[in-house]
């Protein structure tokens, strides 16, 4: 009884996580990691896990969970017509691959410069959004060349580092290249599942030999949170498509642009906290 008392708030503070991340994974095409990453590093830490790995888990079990929710918010973006094939079928091959290498290379550097750099980025590109809505683009259309690849390999491999789904990249560049935002937030949740499977591969090898990993772990994935976090995240996706296809596209920009601005805080926060 008294282990059950332990454990009852960390089943609530998860059930919640993934009810808010769900939303947030069906209003902006994001897959939620942005708030599943710090509230289960927190929740780690409270519960007395190696500070040397906790970011490590948290990053690999809100992958795991990406990789339902947004395969639900894609579901339902797509059921209201809101995915682009072309774009899925050019950029998935490179998300893929651009995924796989940064689970590695975020096993092995320091993530304090990385986390800088795309807070600055988050918080130039939130302004653009938010004040500049759609008054200009990079081209008319999303470009198709063996010299465009490296956009959606460089998409992949950061989100990938930092644990979260393609969209806090994947919204504002597809927005530039003169995409529909409607459109834009449902392949960003489609390439939030692309991003998530090599990513949770990645980290299941690399962390397959830890000795000090919390209970019901495999490799750096815990399977205890995943599993608490992911059923209310699912449902709550739809919830958020509803919601964003109600929204004219000035609106749901200006409010990516906001949430952005709130994720550079919170990048820069993470950085110079440590």
């Amino acid at each position: 009884m008294q282990l059950v008392l332990e454990f009852l708030p960390f089943a609530i503070l998860m059930a919640v996580t993934g009810l808010f991340a769900g939303i947030l994974a069906g209003l902006l095409g994001i897959g939620g990691g942005i708030v599943i990453v710090p509230v289960l590093e927190f929740a780690l830490g409270f519960y007395g896990v190696d500070a040397n790995i906790r970011m490590q888990v948290a990053v690999a079990t809100s992958l795991a969970c990406i990789i339902l929710t947004s395969l639900s918010s894609a579901k339902s973006h797509h059921a209201q017509g809101g995915l682009n094939l072309d774009v899925i079928r050019f950029w998935s091959p490179f998300i893929f691959a651009g995924a796989l290498l940064g689970a590695t290379f975020a096993s092995n550097v320091d993530g304090l410069w990385l986390r800088i750099i795309f807070a600055i980025v988050a918080l130039l590109v939130s302004f653009k959004m938010f004040f500049n809505v759609r008054e200009k683009v990079l081209c008319d259309d999303v470009p198709t060349t063996k010299l465009s690849t490296p956009v959606p390999f460089s998409i992949g491999f950061l989100s990938s580092a930092m644990g979260i789904g393609g969209g806090t990249f994947c919204v504002p560049i597809l927005t530039m290249m003169n995409q529909p935002i409607h459109k834009t937030l449902g392949n960003a949740a489609f390439f939030g599942f692309v991003i998530s499977v090599p990513a949770v591969i990645g980290y299941i090898l690399m962390g397959y030999e830890q000795t000090n990993l919390p209970i019901g772990s495999v490799g750096f994935v815990n399977l205890l949170g995943f599993a608490l976090i992911s059923p209310f995240s699912v449902l709550a996706a739809p919830l958020g498509v509803k919601l964003a296809h109600k929204l004219s596209d000035k609106s749901l920009t200006r409010f990516f642009g906001g949430f952005l601005f709130v994720v550079a805080i919170r990048m820069f926060y993470a950085a110079f906290a440590q």
